[in-house]
């Protein structure tokens, strides 16, 4: 029996280019795209497309890597669910108390053997479907969407647990109310998508627009001088210490002389080292190097931040809004939606 990687499905076989989405502010506009637009919720999860052939399946990444063996229960529930000569496009998605939890998703890439059993057992992964590449060996990516989604329906109606297909809907009103309502829930966002555009990898043809919302941080130090910092190191009250949570994008030269006349060299004890690793500050950037913190005086500052945050801290950069010199750092709190995995 030859490998996976070696069945031909009429074109396709693993890995293979997935369609992208770019990055949009607010809510796109139901004319935004050729055709209708198609609104999904975006979750906080993995990219997964799963092959099915040969009376198996694979789960690939967005990258192109293999990623079966660290979801069992998903390439069991496709063999059983997913006819042969299958390519499904979705996300890998874990629940934790009802919100989603992606720290969980990061913590399987890195486990032990015997170690990612145990995280199977105790938080399992689910599968949300949202198109289709291939179906009965024929490849169904020059297909218009509205087409590939009614396919998609149909192999989805013998899908239960932990297999599932992503919502949809042409009702605008219904994506403002998925864009406000499920942010509480982990969701980033939404994916507006054009309903008679062909499934091109590789290539940005759907619109992403993600929950952002406005919180207080505490700027308890800055890269670059204090004259004119390029970037803000924000951090929150944990466990009884000031814990570094992210770093914002780069500042505008506004933005950093505004944030500059707050900024003051530390008195006494602070609680941050001079130096840390590139991970500390952003903990799913794989480059480890030591990077200079110009400490300072915490100060707190508003920032923007979208939904996803990994139980210890945000995935994305911050965007820096205004300092608020007003508020006492030691009043910030983490906020609820932010209280999960021992935060």
């Amino acid at each position: 029996m030859p490998p996976i990687d070696q069945v031909v499905l009429v074109g396709l076989r693993p890995p293979v280019e997935v369609a992208l989405a770019k990055a949009v502010t607010g809510i796109p506009a139901a004319s935004a795209l050729p055709g209708e637009t198609l609104f999904e919720p975006k979750v906080d999860g993995y990219r997964l497309v799963i092959f099915r052939a040969e009376g198996r399946s694979t789960l690939w990444s967005r990258h192109g890597k293999d990623l079966t063996r660290y979801f069992p229960e998903l390439e069991s529930a496709a063999v059983e669910m997913i006819p042969d000569g299958c390519v499904i496009d979705g996300e890998a998605v874990v629940w934790s108390e009802g919100r989603l939890n992606f720290e969980a998703l990061q913590r399987r890439l890195s486990a032990s053997r015997a170690r990612l059993l145990a995280i199977v057992r105790a938080q399992p992964a689910s599968f949300i479907g949202f198109d289709v590449l291939g179906v009965a060996g024929h490849d169904a990516r020059n297909l218009p969407l509205k087409d590939r989604r009614a396919l998609l329906e149909e192999l989805a109606t013998v899908w239960v647990p932990p297999l599932a297909v992503s919502p949809q809907t042409t009702d605008l009103e219904m994506a403002k109310e998925w864009f406000e309502d499920r942010a509480a829930a982990g969701y980033e966002g939404l994916v507006a998508k054009s309903s008679i555009q062909p499934y091109l990898g590789g290539k940005r043809i759907w619109l992403k627009s993600k929950k952002r919302s406005e919180l207080d941080v505490v700027c308890g130090a800055v890269i670059g001088p204090l004259g004119r910092p390029t970037e803000i190191v924000a951090g929150l009250p944990m466990a009884g210490e000031l814990r570094i949570v992210g770093r914002s994008s780069p500042l505008k030269p506004a933005d950093s002389r505004a944030l500059s006349r707050w900024l003051r060299q530390p008195v006494g004890t602070h609680p941050w080292p001079s130096t840390v690793k590139g991970t500390t500050l952003d903990r799913f950037n794989r480059d480890a190097s030591r990077v200079e913190l110009t400490l300072v005086e915490p100060v707190v500052v508003e920032v923007a931040a979208d939904a996803a945050w990994s139980g210890r801290s945000f995935r994305h950069a911050l965007r820096y809004l205004r300092t608020r010199p007003e508020i006492d750092p030691t009043a910030v709190e983490v906020p609820p939606r932010l209280h999960l995995n021992g935060s």
